[in-house]
């Protein structure tokens, strides 16, 4: 990127021994590197704050935050972990800022030319690559739930206007989707988001045991009802993922999730701005499906 605009980095690692070193490997050999990484490391009790350390000592641009303070360990630590970092960045002067997961690795050019897509767009305030996924024959491909108009938390990078736009800081939502929750808001505050498939980030953490699938599908049924997804929305998506595993059972999951917020009454999570707003969003791309006249 032309005049070298600086960014900066977050990392939420707990017990990552197994990833982190391949991630920073992957940040470190960038043709363009962050102004600054901070690495917040969760109550980690494996090798995770070591590695970090062993490269710190090497590259000055990254910095390990250590979090030893007891905190629920629920979907929304992450969010503080991440949120405490970006608190480390606050005197720093930068013009982008990202999150990037601890078993996230891509090639050398990934951030160079992800700015380049925000160069060439001014109304670009949140973009990344497309997440790709070790498959039963280790191949990687493309996660199927990847979109051109949404970006996985992985590797959401924000224009610094945008992230102060929505809140300078991901929500501690109680069954998770920040990543859902800023690039709503982002478009909802009249910024683009966008996902580009020409940038590829592998994800390497592999996939939970069948019960875990199982309680991440229930999980997922109480997110969505939690931001307001749409009931026919919500339906339909889950008729496409009847082929997906773990399947019509998942599916089935994914539903009882969702019908317990109505049948408890339990309150969404979002302010009703926002609930609008992403069933407006909804509601256009269910009228595509319609066929045209």
């Amino acid at each position: 990127m032309t005049g070298g605009a600086p960014y900066v980095l977050v990392t939420a690692a707990c017990n990552e021994g197994r990833f982190i070193e391949n991630t920073i490997r992957s940040v470190v050999a960038q043709e363009l590197r962050p102004a600054r990484w901070v690495i917040v490391s969760d109550n980690s009790n494996d090798d995770t704050d070591a590695i970090v350390e062993r490269y710190a000592a090497i590259h000055d641009f990254i910095q390990l935050h250590r979090m030893t303070e007891d905190h629920p360990r629920n979907f929304a630590a992450q969010v503080y972990a991440i949120n405490a970092g970006i608190a480390k960045l606050r005197r720093t002067d930068y013009a982008f800022i990202g999150n990037l997961d601890a078993d996230i690795t891509f090639d050398s050019s990934y951030f160079r030319n992800l700015l380049e897509k925000f160069r060439h767009d001014p109304r670009l305030g949140l973009g990344g690559g497309m997440i790709y996924e070790r498959s039963r024959d280790g191949e990687f491909r493309s996660r199927k739930t990847n979109r051109a108009d949404s970006v996985a938390h992985a590797v959401q990078l924000f224009r610094r206007e945008c992230f102060e736009a929505v809140g300078g800081a991901y929500p501690p939502l109680p069954y998770g989707a920040p990543d859902t929750y800023a690039e709503v808001t982002a478009r909802m505050k009249g910024w683009h988001v966008a996902s580009f498939p020409d940038l590829i980030a592998f994800h390497h953490r592999p996939t939970g045991s069948a019960g875990g699938l199982l309680r991440g599908c229930l999980r997922q049924g109480r997110l969505d009802f939690s931001v307001g997804v749409l009931p026919l929305f919500e339906v339909l998506r889950l008729l496409r993922r009847v082929w997906t595993k773990p399947y019509l059972i998942g599916s089935m999951a994914t539903l009882v999730g969702f019908l317990e917020g109505y049948c408890l009454g339990k309150p969404r999570a979002v302010s009703e701005r926002f609930l609008n707003y992403y069933r407006q969003e909804q509601t256009k791309r269910l009228r595509s499906l319609l066929p045209t006249r």
